[in-house]
C-alpha cells in the first residue's frame, strides 16, 4: 500500500516568513489556496492508495475529512520531523509499504508528479528525495518502508536525509522536479509563482491580493 502524507500546520500560524509582505488574513488565504492546489493534484493521481494528513488544527481536520482523507490528529505539532515520523510509524502499523510526504505549499504540483515518484517505490529499503529550489531542502520524500530512517526536516535537510539513509544501507535516488521544488515561503517564491502559467488557486489569490493592495495605495514589496 502506498500513501501520500500531508503534514499540515495550523492555518493561523502559516507562512510567518511572509509577515512583512502579507497580512494575517492574506497569509491564511494563501495557505488554503495552496492546500487546494495540492489536494487537487494528489486526488487526481492514480497510484496513491489513500491520502493521510497529520495536523493539530481542527480547521484542517474538517477540511481533510470533507475530502475523504484519513486524519491523524496531534495534540500539538512539536516539529515537522516529529509529525511525519509519528504518522509514518502509525501507517507502518496499518501495513503501509511506502509513504510519500508532500508539503501543503507546493501549488504547482501535478498529479503526474505524484505518480512519477510513487511509480519508483520498491518493496525493499529505499527512498526518493526531491530537492527544494535551492537544492538544500527536502520538498518531498518517499520512504519504503515508511520508518526506514528518521526525518531531518529543516536546514540542509536533503543532505541530512541522504546521510541518514546511507548510514542504514537504504538506497537513495535524488529526483529533481521544478514544480515540487517551488514551495512558497519568501517574496522571491511568490514572484516566481506569479511568473508561471497554468491553473493555480494560489496564483489567482496572490494576483487578487496584490491588485487590492495596489488599489488601496499599499506599498508593494514585490
Amino acid at each position: 500500500m502506498r500513501v501520500v502524507l500531508l503534514p499540515l500546520k495550523r492555518p493561523d500560524g502559516a507562512k510567518q516568513r511572509l509577515a512583512g509582505f502579507l497580512n494575517f488574513e492574506q497569509r491564511e488565504r494563501l495557505f488554503w489556496a495552496m492546500l487546494e492546489d495540492v489536494a487537487i493534484a494528489i486526488e487526481e493521481a492514480t497510484l496513491p492508495d489513500k491520502i493521510v494528513t497529520v495536523t493539530s488544527s481542527e480547521q484542517v481536520l474538517k477540511y481533510a475529512r470533507g475530502r475523504g482523507w484519513e486524519v491523524l490528529l496531534e495534540s500539538e505539532q512539536r516539529s515537522e520531523s516529529a509529525s511525519v515520523d509519528d504518522a509514518s510509524l502509525e501507517l507502518c502499523r496499518q501495513g503501509v509499504n511506502s509513504v510519500l510526504r508532500i508539503p501543503g505549499d507546493v501549488p504547482l504540483l501535478c498529479a503526474s508528479d505524484v505518480d512519477e515518484i510513487l511509480d519508483h517505490s520498491e518493496f525493499s529499503q529505499s527512498c526518493i528525495l526531491v530537492p527544494s529550489r535551492n537544492g538544500k531542502g527536502t520538498n518531498a520524500i518517499l520512504r519504503t518502508p515508511p520508518n526506514v530512517f528518521p526525518s531531518r526536516f529543516g536546514e540542509n535537510s536533503l543532505e541530512l536525509h541522504r546521510m541518514e539513509a546511507e548510514s542504514r544501507d537504504v538506497s537513495v535516488k535524488i529526483h529533481k522536479n521544478d514544480r515540487l521544488a517551488l514551495d512558497v515561503d519568501t517574496p522571491s517564491d511568490i514572484e516566481l509563482l506569479l511568473s508561471t502559467s497554468g491553473g493555480s488557486n494560489a496564483r489567482d489569490v496572490l494576483k487578487e491580493i496584490l491588485s487590492m493592495n495596489a488599489g488601496e495605495g499599499v506599498l508593494s514589496n514585490f
